[in-house]
């Protein structure tokens, strides 16, 4: 049961009539030797330890290592509740999640890199978003993590999920595909329609930079986990009204990584460009 790319992964799913997750879990238990039950539990956990990442920092101020960020979740959070939010309930929950995972990972926190810390808050954040408005059991939730593993999984073999090699677009785009895959298994899409969306957001999030103020994961890493769940569901939106995408995913894995290995070193995670370099950020890194 095993792939090499999107287009091997959707060969297997018709020939089993089967979603990306069962292709993904089968895979699972085909190589590393064990029962489905086993992968269910070890997803279950990193389901439990996203979920405590994603609401700790909703009602207790988190401060990060660097005191770059710390508090930006429970703002959201209090913002939300008197009313005058103007995203939807999804978007607004998903945002609010995401940097309050990327709270906790800053201050030396529990979290589950996904795939990576410094994006460690778009999947849990659009996922349990999607729970609480769609009243969708834990089950399929660990259906939707198998769904954005088998996305990450075919980044890491055929691209990069890493910013020192591909810039942010190789971390929260990453990210944001998973995310917008699993989205849209979610919501009853095929798996046709879950690459097309994890081609979307890598498209629109092609050439982002990685550019950590004082070389810490924390800004404008928290502020970009936003935006990619907010890529995210644009992308799984698009995606399951019938909005197909020109570029297949492993194509646009290729572009992606072509692009990440032309962005110069001060753009890769160096701290050496970018927001990093910019007059104020430097001037706070000086205190």
């Amino acid at each position: 049961m095993d792939f090499k790319n999107a287009e091997e992964l959707l060969s297997l799913c018709r020939r089993e009539s089967a979603p990306i997750s069962r292709i993904m879990l089968l895979r699972e238990c085909s190589l590393g030797e064990i029962e489905a039950q086993t992968v269910m539990q070890r997803m279950s956990k990193a389901l439990s330890i996203m979920r405590s990442s994603a609401t700790i920092p909703l009602t207790q101020t988190v401060r990060s290592m660097g005191g770059l960020i710390g508090g930006q979740a429970q703002l959201l959070s209090l913002h939300a509740r008197s009313g005058k939010s103007i995203c939807g309930a999804v978007l607004q929950k998903a945002v609010g999640y995401a940097m309050a995972v990327l709270e906790v990972n800053a201050s030396m926190g529990l979290i589950v890199a996904a795939p990576t810390a410094g994006a460690s808050g778009v999947v849990p954040g659009l996922l349990l978003a999607l729970q609480e408005e769609y009243q969708i059991p834990d089950e399929r939730l660990l259906d939707g993590l198998l769904n954005a593993g088998a996305i990450g999984y075919l980044a890491m073999r055929n691209a990069t999920v890493a910013g020192a090699v591909g810039g942010c677009q190789a971390e929260v785009g990453v990210a944001s595909a998973m995310a917008a895959s699993a989205a849209v298994e979610l919501m009853g899409g095929s798996p046709e329609q879950c690459l097309d969306a994890a081609s979307t957001v890598m498209m629109n999030m092609l050439g982002l930079v990685c550019d950590p103020v004082g070389g810490l994961v924390e800004y404008p890493c928290q502020n970009r986990n936003a935006a990619g769940v907010a890529n995210a569901l644009v992308a799984a939106e698009l995606s399951l009204s019938g909005i197909r995408q020109l570029i297949p995913f492993d194509e646009m894995l290729a572009v992606m990584y072509k692009v990440g290995r032309s962005l110069p070193c001060e753009l890769k995670e160096t701290a050496l460009g970018g927001c990093a370099a910019a007059p104020s950020a430097c001037a706070h890194c000086m205190r």
